[in-house]
């Protein structure tokens, strides 16, 4: 007969409602990084997604409790959550999740996914990075890599990195035989803005193949500004940090509706298409070199400011936001107003659409931005 446990965290709902204690050895309550994105796209958090309930933090709910007319505590209590929408709830463990789930939850997961090494965006949305990465960490922690994040795997993730739960987790107890894997980490490297795997991998004298396998990571995807890499070997490094301007999210959310009026695309399409690429990060580089808020590369940033907006545009926020509204319209056009083609060819290019139709994978990030769409 199979013994079943009870696996508790703390409720979140209390953990969050008592304020910024310490959940953890390094100060962090996960589930706070969910309320960091939920404030974040309502334009008042401006800070990293770091899931400590900071002075920034507690100034934004503040802000935001102020805005809808409720009591204004700086604490995250029901109400608060409830008044920010879908982003605000449901609160993590308190659901299974799984590919197109979309909530404060998600945000939670996708944090703790990249605490621990997988490069995942922090979104709110179970999209097919998260999906990727659910998987690759189902199967180092030798569970069933089905991508569905349920009681089992739960348990898993709160044993490894200990978070409040919105409600105990009932799992069966397995014997099974202990894994013993010899590995060697000899270093770690913190990413910053502008650096890929190609950079990182040449400074650490190996190869992209290999710090990919090292790190369970898509070299394909791009790298999220502090992200913790497993490098081969330590070498010392001086390096001068640099200390990048935050771009407020509410500046980002009007530069998206200011240009998306301007060139008459739907502002809820053109905020969905931005975060889905960037999460309004106007300091992200992918490891292809698409940068920005839309996440253009170098030759269709040309290609707006030289032909379809006919002068130079400044390598800012607004330029590219700009440039790539301008850009998305010019698709929309050329597709007779079809919002899956006009986004497949964003994601694959015009010309690979017409040729071949929809790649699989273009047919993937379609799906979630028309999804996320109808949330922004």
């Amino acid at each position: 007969m199979r013994l079943r446990i009870l696996l508790f965290g703390a409720v979140a709902a209390c953990a969050l409602a008592a304020g910024p204690a310490s959940h953890a050895a390094d100060g962090r309550n996960p589930q706070t990084a969910g309320l960091q994105v939920a404030l974040r796209a309502q334009g008042l958090y401006r800070g990293p997604i770091d899931a400590i309930s900071g002075p920034a933090t507690v100034v934004a709910v503040r802000a935001f409790q102020h805005s809808q007319g409720l009591p204004v505590t700086g604490l995250a209590d029901a109400r608060t959550r409830q008044a920010l929408g879908p982003l605000g709830r449901p609160l993590f463990g308190a659901r299974s999740l799984h590919h197109g789930a979309f909530g404060w939850d998600v945000a939670v997961l996708q944090f703790l996914l990249v605490r621990q090494g997988f490069n995942v965006p922090v979104n709110a949305y179970f999209d097919e990075p998260t999906l990727h990465g659910v998987r690759l960490m189902q199967e180092r922690l030798h569970l069933r890599h089905d991508g569905v994040v349920g009681p089992r795997t739960l348990a898993a993730i709160v044993r490894r990195d200990p978070t409040p739960l919105a409600r105990p987790i009932l799992v069966s107890r397995h014997k099974h035989r202990s894994h013993h894997t010899h590995r060697v980490l000899t270093g770690v490297h913190v990413v910053h803005a502008g650096e890929s795997l190609s950079s990182i991998a040449r400074h650490y004298g190996t190869t992209v193949g290999k710090l990919a396998r090292m790190n369970h990571l898509d070299p394909s995807h791009f790298l999220l500004i502090g992200t913790r890499l497993r490098v081969p070997r330590v070498r010392h490094v001086t390096a001068q940090r640099v200390a990048l301007r935050t771009t407020s999210v509410a500046s980002v959310r009007g530069l998206l509706d200011h240009w998306a009026a301007h060139y008459r695309v739907n502002i809820h399409l053109v905020r969905a298409l931005a975060w889905m690429e960037s999460g309004y990060n106007n300091h992200l580089v992918s490891s292809v070199g698409a940068r920005g808020i839309m996440q253009l590369l170098p030759s269709t940033f040309r290609f707006s400011e030289s032909v379809l907006i006919g002068h130079h545009l400044r390598h800012d926020a607004n330029g590219n936001v700009r440039a790539g509204v301008a850009y998305l319209a010019h698709l929309l056009h050329d597709f007779n107003g079809n919002r899956r083609l006009a986004l497949a060819g964003w994601y694959q290019g015009e010309g690979a659409v017409r040729k071949h139709g929809l790649y699989k994978v273009s047919k993937t990030f379609v799906k979630d931005v028309l999804a996320l769409e109808r949330r922004m």
